[in-house]
């Protein structure tokens, strides 16, 4: 990857105040910090759930299990689901956005985004893009495109931890869990395509998703995890 952004931190509010400045009304949908994956946790969880953020480490363990699925799914002709909005991450440490626009991307039928707004006019230019030209429109902006680079690196300069420098090595990636015509697709720019872990719906997104979570846990020695929903905001 040649562009190479600050990483955003896993925080809800940081998510919350970017995406408001990218257009997603986040008074009606927002994120929100997931406890854990026990029931009762789960069950504190704003609802309707739209989509879960999975943050994780990036070790020799995950790589290998990445490339290994990878040729695995070739092999065996996966079907690559359709419908779904997907792009690829040609950006270093660009994942936590991504992973946020794959979350609001394939929920646009549920969501409020402002007219003229930089994701009004991003998803409406990448609609009919392969998920390559998605990932190559949001690192280069044809002339006139909303271009995203500031309202990211603004972002990255909140939260509660300082940013690391854009030479530190950063081994935590993000990743979307969506419920897409009825199948649990993981979206991850780092995988040559969605990964269909099986059928859901809208009410058994949260626990279906937790399930693919923990399984990522069980894989991984690290304690370096972390969830994040994007859910209905809740009335005051």
């Amino acid at each position: 990857m040649g562009k190479k952004w600050l990483p955003l931190e896993s925080n809800p509010d940081v998510l919350n105040d970017f995406t408001n400045n990218l257009g997603l009304d986040v008074s009606k949908h927002s994120f929100h910090d997931v406890y854990g994956l026990d029931e009762e946790l789960l069950a504190m969880v704003p609802q309707p759930v739209l989509a879960l953020l999975l943050l994780f480490p990036i070790t020799k363990e995950s790589e290998a299990a990445k490339e290994a699925e990878d040729a695995r799914l070739k092999k065996e002709g996966y079907a690559v689901p359709e419908g779904a909005y997907f792009m690829k991450q040609t950006i270093g440490n660009a994942c936590g956005t991504i992973g946020a626009l794959h979350a609001i991307a394939n929920t646009q039928d549920k969501v409020s985004i402002t007219d003229g707004s930089f994701l009004e006019r991003f998803l409406a230019a990448t609609a009919e893009l392969t998920a390559e030209q998605r990932g190559k429109y949001l690192e280069e902006p044809p002339p006139g495109a909303p271009d995203l680079d500031e309202a990211h690196q603004a972002a990255a300069q909140e939260g509660d931890t300082a940013p690391p420098s854009l030479d530190e090595v950063v081994d935590l990636h993000f990743v979307a869990l969506v419920e897409s015509s009825g199948r649990l697709l993981e979206l991850d720019g780092r995988k040559s395509f969605p990964i269909d872990h099986g059928p859901t719906s809208s009410d058994d997104l949260l626990k279906d998703a937790a399930m693919v979570a923990k399984e990522f846990m069980d894989g991984n020695s690290s304690i370096s995890f972390n969830l994040i929903a994007f859910a209905a905001t809740p009335s005051e």
